[in-house]
């Protein structure tokens, strides 16, 4: 019998897959508990601000101030997702059970790994997002048809949070440096990126920063989804944004991770 026998390597998108579908087993078997604080956490903050502030804010524009808040937080929750599940989980995958040493054994390389991590990041940003859109839509706070295209919104969010937070992870030597990341950072991104408010009313220099942010442009394609008349070409910026993000994030991403991974 011939021990050498060769098989072949699967293709690019076998590959990728297979380290998604590793970590939607693992996701699963405590599904209840994983799930559960990111779907609430985002309608907590809908029912606190959005019924306490709408005794005070009848409208924001042309719409009311819950929906405003709604369409806003679809995303967010895409971003918080992404970002832990490509920070404290990567981590822990990466330095303390050696996951991925394991599965470098398999014909597995070091950027199908990151790619697979990034799938994931875009699918429970999709997932958690229209997970917020449903309850929105039984609660009779969003009835546009289109709507259902800003989950679509939430994938990529979860794409690009998770792009970036696997490059912070990069980067990190301890766990707890991840503390500065989410407060620091994702924190105030959530009240200057328009899921809250309206960019326009913030001061002209601080209207120039949050077009920076990289969550401002999925927050304003989401909302546009989600109430007639807001579609319009500028969407297209926002989307050119999400894209270049994710190409230079990704691209640093595997490049220091792939280097971390093979010390």
């Amino acid at each position: 019998m011939n021990s050498n026998r060769e098989y072949p390597v699967p293709s690019l998108t076998r590959r990728i897959i297979s380290v998604w579908y590793r970590h939607e087993r693992v996701y699963n078997s405590n599904l209840v508990s994983n799930a559960f604080p990111p779907v609430l956490e985002p309608l907590i903050l809908l029912a606190g601000l959005g019924i306490g502030f709408q005794s005070y804010i009848q409208t924001m524009g042309q719409m009311s101030y819950i929906l405003f808040l709604a369409s806003g937080i679809i995303v967010t929750s895409s971003m918080y997702t992404a970002a832990f599940e490509c920070t404290y989980n990567t981590f822990v995958r990466l330095e303390y059970d050696r996951v991925y040493d394991g599965m470098l054994g398999a014909p597995l390389s070091p950027n199908d790994l990151i790619l697979g991590e990034i799938l994931f990041a875009g699918t429970k940003g999709f997932l958690f997002a229209l997970s917020v859109l449903l309850v929105t839509w039984v609660a009779g706070i969003i009835t546009y048809p289109l709507s259902i295209t800003a989950a679509l919104v939430g994938f990529l969010c979860g794409v690009m949070f998770g792009t970036l937070s696997l490059w912070i992870t990069s980067l990190v030597q301890n766990i707890n440096h991840f503390n500065f990341y989410f407060t620091g950072l994702l924190s105030p991104m959530f009240f200057f990126s328009g899921a809250v408010f309206p960019i326009e009313n913030l001061p002209r220099s601080m209207q120039y920063l949050a077009e920076v942010i990289p969550l401002t442009h999925p927050v304003r394609m989401a909302r546009a989804f989600c109430f007639p008349g807001l579609l319009d070409n500028r969407l297209w910026l926002d989307l050119l944004y999400c894209i270049v993000f994710i190409g230079i994030t990704g691209w640093l991403a595997i490049r220091g991770l792939k280097k971390r991974m093979i010390d």
